[in-house]
């Protein structure tokens, strides 16, 4: 091979393996941030659980305190100038029940998906700004699957630069473009990889 030649193929697998490297490198720094994205996520979740569970505990509470009074009316305990207060005491905790299925539902699912008629919860002092912990859970599910593309677009960037870093020091004319054919193909299944990533968290 002339030293033309060959200088011609250092220059050429030269800007490629730049390219390759970059695009590694802008993979990863995304790659890192969806992963952020996915701690987070998963804190909101634990947050959503707890909320709803908190709604649990407080309509659980309610309904006990309205079961025993339900008991002691129907058992002729409660004097009769107590009745109509207690009926009004449970009318109001019927009331609650119902509220607090509502805040559930909404802390489950989201505001956009029980809708503006059935919005219970405020956050911030303003209604339909609930992420649902359903909702969080299927964006963690995206993150995740994201997050192992982008990890398997890493590995093929890396043997991509590892083949062109080898076709820089081969001297047969043949094993130089095989290596560099692979190196080719590997860096382009990453970058295509990577995208595809990119696109499905967007």
């Amino acid at each position: 091979m002339s030293e033309e030649m060959n200088n011609r193929f250092e220059i050429r697998c030269g800007v490629v393996i730049a390219i390759f490297a970059a695009l590694m490198a802008m993979n990863d720094l995304v790659a890192g941030k969806y992963g952020d994205d996915e701690i987070i996520g998963a804190n909101e979740k634990a947050a959503a659980y707890l909320w709803y569970q908190a709604k649990s505990i407080k309509e659980t509470l309610v309904e006990g305190e309205k079961s025993l009074l339900m008991s002691l009316k129907e058992a002729g305990v409660i004097q009769a100038v107590a009745v109509k207060g207690i009926d009004s005491h449970l009318v109001d905790l019927q009331k609650k029940t119902i509220r607090y299925k509502r805040e559930k539902d909404e802390i489950l699912k989201g505001s956009k998906t029980v809708g503006s008629a059935n919005w219970a919860q405020e956050v911030n002092g303003e209604f339909g700004k609930v992420i649902g912990a359903t909702e969080i859970e299927a964006r963690m599910e995206v993150l995740s699957k994201a997050g192992d593309r982008f990890d398997i677009a890493s590995l093929f960037f890396q043997i991509c630069l590892v083949l062109g870093a080898m076709s820089l020091m081969l001297k047969k004319l043949s094993l130089r473009n095989a290596f560099f054919m692979g190196m080719s193909l590997l860096g382009s299944l990453g970058a295509g990889i990577s995208l595809w990533s990119f696109l499905s968290v967007l």
